[in-house]
């Protein structure tokens, strides 16, 4: 998978590239993250990526030119058409099911914005136009990170061990069940019987349970979407009415 970002302040993306998990999935081969700089692709000897919004106004504006000249020349691999991904408050809401479809795209073009926002004429390009949530940040190359790293995750080869996105939270539509690790008792608060009991059958069940249980108090609006069984919703609606 490639991806290449096009953004005004490139010196954010090494740091976090290079560490843990993304910086073992690009040195494997198996994600290929390529960071550009916006000015590059500018005329004037200011090398200018912004300019004052017509019609007035505070801040300012993203031109189109430099835009539109660096989506094309890094677009244009001879490969299949890349996805040109847009990181705007007004676009889509990134979830795991997004994640998923975003990782199995052979090559995304990620566009970061800055100042107050794109000319609107730059959104011609996006096929995608994502948010991380319902807030503003100072631009999009954090959210950029933040989609590198989830897809990252589920290339292969990217983690130790290929089963563990199956079993993360949003994997199901459920929240992920509670982790234990040693010691067994820590300030009087002891592991679950379960889990050291060596019955894999018996801790499958109390794993499911547990994340339907997790799910219901904390996000109970996945459960609507989520890939429960009859006796699993009635476990669920129980949880919700305070009896389990």
């Amino acid at each position: 998978m490639r991806i290449d970002v096009i953004t005004v302040v490139p010196e954010m993306f090494p740091p976090v590239l290079s560490a843990s998990v993304l910086g073992r999935a690009i040195a494997s081969g198996a994600l290929d993250v390529r960071v550009h700089d916006l000015r590059d692709w500018t005329a004037d000897r200011h090398r200018t990526t912004d300019d004052y919004p017509f019609g007035g106004g505070p801040g300012m504006v993203m031109k189109p030119e430099p835009v539109f000249a660096a989506v094309r020349d890094v677009s244009d691999t001879g490969d299949d058409e890349a996805l040109v991904v847009l990181f705007t408050p007004q676009g889509q809401r990134l979830d795991q099911a997004l994640v998923r479809e975003l990782a199995a795209v052979p090559h995304i073009v990620m566009v970061c914005g800055r100042y107050e926002g794109f000319d609107e004429r730059i959104r011609e390009l996006a096929g995608l136009e994502l948010s991380l949530g319902d807030f503003v940040l100072t631009g999009g190359d954090l959210p950029a990170l933040a989609v590198i790293d989830a897809v990252a995750r589920l290339q292969p080869g990217a983690l130790g061990d290929d089963r563990s996105p199956e079993e993360e939270s949003f994997s199901e539509g459920l929240l992920e069940y509670p982790q234990y690790t040693r010691p067994a008792e820590f300030e009087g608060m002891r592991v679950p019987e379960v889990l050291t009991s060596g019955d894999h059958a018996r801790i499958a069940r109390w794993r499911r349970n547990e994340a339907i249980r997790r799910t219901a108090i904390r996000r109970p609006d996945l459960l609507a979407g989520a890939e429960l069984s009859d006796d699993e919703r009635a476990f669920a609606d129980r949880v919700l009415e305070g009896l389990e």
